[in-house]
């Protein structure tokens, strides 16, 4: 059975924070990041969470990601933003990027920013969670490395291509969609890789295009692009409308990379040991441009009771909303996190160069 380190918030927080400084960044960037990560931990969303640390440390040892960017802008208007990352810190450059939006957006009603030549950046979600934080609309969207394989076909040519928007409420939590455009992301296949666990035959294929159940192979696989990868959502087949998660990956290509002249597709981690050039598209839309904040979080309070009061299937006596469990989960990890044991252990393989160490809570 798997074993579970518990770790308080605080501690793992100034742990991250001092790994990030001692490899290259600058304290806020670091502050940034760790939030991010633990932002996901707590979430239960532990595909994205610390256990990404050792990627970024590598990432930025390795001249993949520049601890010293910042943001450019390449063009401007007073609704949208074309920006350059300048192969930057991923969370860094989606955060600073999403506050500009934000303050665009309060000032002309909406924003949008296509992202070019950045890094990965986490949870979507997250930056969603900026804008509902001040009570406006917020969409949040990247590319990845080329992961999924497209309806029809063997190789891994799109990424898993996250979408998240989210909508302010009133009584209710807002609701707030984060999800893949795969059948799951990739970090889904690292968690039972690591536990040594077999995968549903819907969620990725060989190298032939033929469903598998090993997430260490297809990892494998897709490390060294050797055909195969993740399946879109609804899967490998037409009939299971595979097409549809396929199309949706595409967009977010197309809004991310293709409308800032970044990397979309196949060109994203194009070249082993280059830069990543992941791209993202961030927005925010203020409720004033629409029937108004208090009108519209009334509206949205209605809705979610309407979804959740209705009718049960049989044996089960709740329905979800997009983000509702996340919440809940924010609510009960608020001092403690609990980690995989081999995530936790290497956490402190990473800290142990900088003389760092984190402990059992």
């Amino acid at each position: 059975m798997e074993e579970r380190i518990i770790v308080k918030i605080s501690e793992l927080e100034t742990f991250v924070i001092d790994v990030l400084c001692n490899t290259g960044l600058s304290r806020e960037d670091a502050e940034i990041t760790a939030d991010v990560l633990i932002s996901a931990d707590r979430r239960n969303i532990e595909s994205h969470g610390v256990a990404r640390l050792k990627r970024y440390v590598d990432g930025i040892k390795t001249g993949i990601i520049n601890s010293d960017a910042r943001l450019s802008i390449v063009k401007e208007t007073p609704v949208s933003l074309v920006v350059d990352g300048n192969g930057g810190m991923g969370q860094a450059i989606a955060y600073e990027a999403m506050k500009l939006c934000i303050g665009k957006a309060k000032k002309s009603f909406m924003c949008f920013a296509s992202v070019r030549n950045s890094n990965h950046y986490g949870i979507a979600g997250y930056y969603t969670m900026m804008a509902l934080k001040e009570s406006m609309i917020g969409i949040s969207l990247t590319n990845s490395a080329p992961l999924v394989v497209p309806t029809f076909g063997k190789d891994a040519t799109i990424g898993t291509n996250p979408i998240s928007i989210g909508f302010p409420s009133k009584n209710e939590k807002p609701f707030l969609l984060d999800m893949a455009t795969s059948t799951v992301p990739r970090g889904k296949l690292e968690v039972y890789s690591r536990k040594g666990q077999s995968i549903p035959d819907s969620w990725a294929c060989d190298e032939t295009g033929n469903p598998t159940t090993n997430a260490g192979e297809v990892l494998k696989n897709m490390i060294n692009r050797r055909g195969g990868g993740l399946l879109p959502l609804g899967g490998g087949t037409e009939l299971t409308s595979g097409y549809k998660g396929y199309g949706l990956s595409a967009v977010v290509d197309i809004l991310s990379g293709i409308l800032s002249s970044g990397a979309a597709g196949l060109d994203v981690y194009g070249k082993k040991g280059a830069p990543a050039e992941m791209c993202h598209f961030l927005g925010v839309i203020n409720p004033e441009a629409f029937m108004g904040l208090e009108e519209i979080q009334g509206n949205v309070d209605s809705y979610i009771q309407m979804l959740k009061n209705s009718e049960k299937a049989a044996g089960q006596n709740r329905i979800y909303v997009a983000g509702e469990k996340e919440y809940e989960a924010e609510e009960k990890n608020k001092v403690t996190v609990s980690l995989q044991d081999k995530v936790f252990n290497t956490l402190n393989d990473i800290g142990r160069e900088f003389c760092l160490k984190l402990s059992k809570s």
